[in-house]
């Protein structure tokens, strides 16, 4: 029982503020008051500086030892809790330290050319180019871009508007600041000198011809596609791409897998009977329908139909594209697209219909939560065992397998984004709702890119880099989706806070529930340098073995 005399803690950090060099040491005092007398507690989980505290009665003294850049910006609480409350008071670090580039990658092409960089420093160091040792004069074709900025760290991009071959050379970086500066150099080539004929006449020669075609073989500069460079950009199945600013073209492909005599099925738009609207999206409703006619055994089936609002003519490109992608895009799993419906706006495409909806509702919905979510309705809703997970696990990264082997990217590998039908048969797919019904695990960029940075690796994140082994890194943190029932990867966290947590190197928690080899395959699957990751074949054949150890009893839906 509270007493008249108890009294909410009242508690001071001195200083509130550090600056110091990196290397120094402080020792910041937290005291407090407060009746009873209350129990002080310091947060410094996240601290990298080596630190003791030291308690005495009514104060606490925290000692930081050689201070370290990685805790440059960071906040640090602590707090005085006694029966009557908790009050908290907070010490701001700030480091002082000279640049260093961390890195300064060759030129890639993206919707213009760009030289990544990413340099550290306190306070921000001035960047100054040099282009074969002549200082370089920015302008709006060729500029620096930062993409991103932490409190030491910015990441971007030296940008290069159509360049030609007189921008060949080496560039150097030079980063300074008033405690030091730090310098890199990278040899860019990106275009062949003028080839001159007997003639006399010269034509340029270029690695990378961008024909008008949106779908073209993709470069790296020395025309061997490495499987990094397979496809930096691609659609995302099921008409939901993510917009990359930088890049209008939304599919690119290496050897072009679209054949030219692909055929895309015609489907009467009388042969279509819509139900109910299972969603919308950005690009439109989707609606549960009945499908006549279509495969010669079943007179009609149900299907999953979504439609394209008001289609624009670019809309209407990409409408018909994506159609002959898709259909070209046969598995096991990944969703099936039956064809389209042109007769009449809006525009149709008719897809199989996953009678368990998204994987991500459906994992939530039997996990341990379940009965919360299930609103009174005595559903009988059986919690899913590790060989069912497996079993799910196992058969997205079948469908990986595939799509990497059509060396097409997804950029956006989540629960959210895979479908449940019988018998617990997982597909690869979605309809274009989940940057609607799932917002909050998307972060907004600009005016309207979407990223789902909880499921990039740190070089989609920082450089805007997706590739085969992007989605390995993804496929990972789908693992981790499975075996927590559904839960947002780093829930506990704010995107900032997530996306400085992503790129400093940090990883997912060991999930409850998840057994250690599984746990060791996540990890193989967040490896920071992409080459590193485990391949996606390696990943299906250790899942596919793990799976067969555990059989599974699928008949949970009954």
């Amino acid at each position: 029982d509270l007493n008249c005399t108890d009294v909410v803690p009242k508690v001071e950090i001195t200083p509130k503020t550090v600056t110091e060099m990196q290397g120094s040491n402080i020792t910041a005092v937290c005291s407090a008051s407060g009746s009873p007398p209350p129990k002080i507690q310091w947060n410094r989980d996240m601290l990298s500086t080596p630190n003791e505290i030291d308690i005495l009665e009514t104060e606490s003294n925290l000692t930081l030892s050689g201070l370290s850049p990685d805790d440059n910006g960071r906040v640090i609480i602590c707090s005085a809790a006694n029966m009557v409350g908790q009050t908290e008071a907070t010490l701001q670090l700030n480091i002082l330290f000279a640049p260093t580039i961390q890195q300064l990658l060759r030129p890639e092409r993206d919707h213009h050319w760009c030289i990544p960089f990413s340099v550290t420093g306190n306070p921000k160091p001035e960047l100054q180019w040099y282009h074969e040792d002549v200082p370089l004069q920015e302008q709006d074709y060729i500029r620096t871009m930062i993409h991103l900025s932490t409190e030491s760290e910015d990441h971007g991009c030296l940008q290069l508007v159509n360049p030609t071959h007189i921008h060949n050379g080496v560039y150097r970086l030079v980063a300074k600041n008033e405690y030091g500066w730090d310098e890199k150099i990278v040899t860019a080539q990106f275009i062949d000198p003028p080839y001159i004929d007997h003639t006399g006449s010269s034509s340029v020669i270029s690695n990378d011809d961008d024909s008008a075609s949106p779908l073209h073989h993709v470069s790296n500069g020395n025309n061997t596609p490495s499987s990094s460079e397979m496809g930096p950009d691609a659609v995302i199945i099921g008409m939901t791409k993510i917009p990359v600013i930088e890049n209008p073209q939304y599919f690119r492909n290496s050897g072009s897998m679209l054949k030219s005599d692909t055929f895309v099925q015609h489907i009467k738009r009388h042969n279509i009977v819509l139900k109910r609207e299972l969603g919308e999206g950005a690009f439109g409703k989707v609606f549960l329908a009945e499908c006549y006619n279509l495969t010669p055994d079943q007179e009609k089936i149900h299907v999953a139909v979504k439609t394209l609002k008001e289609a624009s003519e670019s809309g209407r490109a990409d409408f018909y594209r994506e159609a002959e992608l898709l259909t070209n895009l046969q598995h096991e799993h990944i969703v099936t697209f039956y064809g389209v419906c042109v007769e009449s706006d809006p525009l149709i495409m008719v897809f199989e219909y996953m009678k368990h909806g998204d994987l991500n509702k459906f994992l939530r919905s039997h996990g341990p939560d379940a009965v919360l979510m299930a609103d009174g309705q005595h559903s009988i809703l059986v919690e899913l065992t590790q060989s069912q997970m497996l079993h799910i696990a196992q058969q997205i990264a079948a469908g990986m397998v595939y799509l990497a082997s059509q060396h097409f990217v997804h950029r956006d590998l989540a629960t959210r984004n895979c479908l449940v039908g019988e018998n617990l048969l997982v597909k690869i797919g979605d309809f274009g709702m989940s940057r609607d019904v799932y917002s909050t695990d998307y972060y907004r960029v600009g005016g309207h890119t979407m990223l789902p940075i909880r499921w990039m690796p740190p070089e989609s994140i920082m450089y805007r880099r997706f590739t085969t082994e992007s989605d390995v890194w993804s496929l990972g943190v789908v693992l981790w989706e499975i075996f927590t029932y559904g839960k947002q990867p780093w829930y506990q966290l704010s995107n900032n806070e997530v996306i400085e947590c992503i790129t400093q190197g940090r990883v997912l928690q060991r999930p409850r529930t998840c057994p250690k080899e599984v746990y060791d395959l996540m990890l193989g699957c967040w490896q920071r340098e992409p080459y590193m990751r485990l391949n996606i074949k390696e990943i299906h054949s250790m899942l596919q073995s793990f799976a067969k150890a555990s059989p599974v009893y699928l008949d949970i839906l009954g």
